[in-house]
């Protein structure tokens, strides 16, 4: 066990947060882990309060925005103590995020001993009430100041957390999604795969426009054609047609691969249920509903775990899917998940990391 430097908050901000009403990403715990890679090396790190840092005006990532960022939740165990839920994924993934915009890999046992540090100091963050959770935010950005576009030669790591509550406000009810054939999202080539903070900055403006016409999120397309699926902004997207489970391949590089992706494929695969991956038309989705063949869409992803979609906005005309109600897929994937999260299930994947406090 590594044993960071640490410095306890002398107050704390527990008392103004609101469990009733949580929210996604409004309310924040007390401490914070830092981490600087200066000298060719990541520095061992410490946890201190939550608080302000201060920062040049020629900071490099304020300009060139050589950033990335990792989610992931811990969980109450009704077996006490609590629950990461693949945690070891999430450090992969960002270190390979690192690697496509030249951030130098972080020793992933070190960041897995960081989260259950925070996690153990700032217990009483973590929601008692099911379906909330406390979320996990690391994040990596050039600090060098300077103006002229090249990587920088030091860095920082930071963690912080979060207790919420489901991402979406209409929580596990169906959600309104429309599909871009206008606005791009990534390139093959590009940083699509990436968790980096300039796909999110590029999905802005599509999601602003869809959210003054009524729906959520932004279900965007191939960037050459627009007329292959890729996935909605803050989460994969899943098809059931004719009951088989269809979503994009990962091949071109330009979807995420979800966690909660992985994870629903795999329960999936075990229950018998046929599961493709591979490109998918959004004419091809739109002919299963008119075909009657469209059982299902729903969206996977860390912080709405499954998201159903009960209304795709395409070309100025709504579908409405399986009557705008959460379908039976998306609900047994949801209790299969969230049921080993929380650890009311047997985890037989190995996937959850338990932390005594």
């Amino acid at each position: 066990m590594i044993k960071f430097k640490t410095t306890l908050a002398t107050q704390s901000r527990f008392d103004s947060i609101n469990f009733n009403d949580l929210r996604f990403g409004i309310y924040f715990s007390d401490h914070i882990y830092v981490s600087d890679y200066i000298n060719g090396a990541w520095t061992e790190g410490e946890i201190k309060p939550y608080g302000p840092f201060e920062i040049e005006p020629a900071m490099c990532t304020l300009h060139y925005g050589q950033a990335l960022f990792e989610g992931l939740k811990a969980f109450r165990s009704v077996k006490g103590g609590v629950n990461l839920f693949r945690p070891y994924k999430n450090a992969e993934r960002l270190n390979k995020s690192a690697e496509r915009i030249c951030i130098p890999p972080f020793d992933i046992e070190r960041l897995i001993e960081a989260m259950k540090e925070l996690c153990r100091i700032d217990y009483k963050f973590i929601p008692t009430k099911r379906g909330n959770a406390l979320y996990i935010r690391p994040v990596a950005f050039g600090t060098g100041n300077f103006l002229g576009v090249h990587e920088s030669d030091t860095y920082r790591l930071i963690i912080i957390t979060s207790p919420v509550a489901s991402y979406y406000p209409e929580g596990l009810n169906p959600v309104r999604i429309m599909v871009s054939d206008t606005y791009t999202r990534a390139a093959k080539g590009g940083t699509g795969s990436a968790k980096v903070a300039g796909n999110y900055a590029a999905s802005l403006l599509a999601t602003k426009k869809a959210r003054e016409l009524g729906y959520s999120q932004v279900l965007w397309l191939d960037a050459i054609s627009h007329q292959f699926v890729d996935e909605v902004g803050a989460m994969n997207i899943m098809f059931v047609i004719d009951d088989e489970l269809i979503t994009p391949s990962l091949e071109n590089g330009t979807i995420l691969p979800g966690v909660t992706r992985d994870s629903v494929l795999t329960i999936a695969r075990e229950w018998g249920m046929k599961v493709i991956e591979r490109a998918i038309s959004i004419e091809e989705v739109i002919s299963a509903h008119s075909q009657g063949k469209l059982n299902e869409v729903f969206g996977t992803g860390t912080a709405a775990v499954i998201s159903p979609v009960g209304v795709l906005g395409y070309k100025g005309k709504d579908y409405i899917i399986n009557d705008n109600k959460i379908g039976t897929y998306a609900q047994k994937f949801y209790d299969a998940i969230t049921g080993i999260q929380y650890g009311e299930l047997e985890d037989t994947h190995g996937w959850i990391l338990h932390i005594e406090v």
